[in-house]
């Protein structure tokens, strides 16, 4: 079963339109949303979740075909945001008992394991924490009702590299359970490649591509030769390319090639700004 299938899902506003929106994540996979800002990727998140009606098309979040109308399939989503923060007064142990009460799954022992294992403040107001501890206080929630679908979006920003590194080791646990599935958005590409199986790209509220992360890493590289070699490969073979003082720089479909071309490796960074900002031949 897939913890969510989106098929054909548009969604518009004045000036941006998600467009013909058709992904699934399967069970037990992480999923990393990567795209530049005003790409769509919280549209994207927002519309799965509810919170914006999509215009058209059809989703449901595991196997549950109108997961809006049915309340309970939110027992099974955990949900992290800097924009749906906790309530503002309460201290996390505070919003620790509020929630035991909303959610049938509620574990109050590993509620506490996991704020002693990302240090979090659980006596202070929520608007009193660093934004780095908002972050992490949002997570700790969402984990702790044993959900089998965990959305997060740019959860691990603001976060020190020793503590995205804990939280990365968590997610991976938690998918360790093949019922469990995370859709991971974040600008620190370097998270989603230690984190992820698989990755999607968004541009202008368009789907670039979903792919396993190892088969866009095998199919994929970089090459550096001068313009007029470049000129001399197929249009469908580049991706995208860069022209600097001393050539070009392409990311380049590897099994298009020749092999008188020298085709290093890609890592998912530079085959995301390529594809954003490299020109077409």
């Amino acid at each position: 079963m897939n913890a969510f299938t989106m098929n054909h899902v548009t969604k518009r506003f004045d000036e941006f339109a998600l467009e013909d929106i058709t992904l699934d994540l399967p069970e037990g996979l992480i999923m990393g949303l990567v795209g530049e800002n005003g790409a769509g990727k919280t549209t994207l998140i927002k519309s799965l979740l509810g919170i914006h009606p999509i215009d058209s098309g059809s989703l449901s979040i595991l196997g549950c075909t109108d997961p809006h109308r049915e309340k309970s399939i939110m027992n099974d989503i955990g949900a992290v945001s800097d924009e749906m923060p906790l309530p503002l007064q309460l201290t996390l142990n505070e919003t620790g008992r509020v929630f035991r009460s909303f959610y049938q799954n509620w574990d109050e022992a590993l509620f506490q394991s996991f704020i002693r294992r990302l240090n979090v403040p659980a006596d202070k107001q929520y608007y009193q924490l660093s934004r780095g501890n908002k972050m992490k206080a949002g997570i700790v929630c969402a984990l702790s009702h044993h959900p089998k679908l965990l959305v997060l979006d740019e959860a691990t920003s603001g976060l020190d590299p020793v503590v995205r590194d804990e939280l990365i080791d968590i997610l991976l646990e938690f998918t360790r359970d093949e019922q469990h599935s995370i859709l991971l958005s974040s600008h620190i590409i370097s998270d989603l490649e230690k984190a992820c199986d698989l990755i999607t790209f968004l541009h202008n509220g368009k789907l670039l591509l979903s792919e396993e992360k190892d088969v866009l890493l095998e199919s994929y590289g970089l090459i550096h030769c001068p313009l007029d070699q470049l000129s001399l490969l197929e249009q469908h073979a580049v991706l995208g390319k860069r022209i600097t003082p001393y050539g070009a720089e392409a990311v380049v479909r590897r099994d298009q090639i020749p092999d008188s071309f020298d085709v290093k490796p890609v890592n998912l960074e530079e085959l995301f700004v390529q594809m954003v900002k490299g020109e077409s031949l």
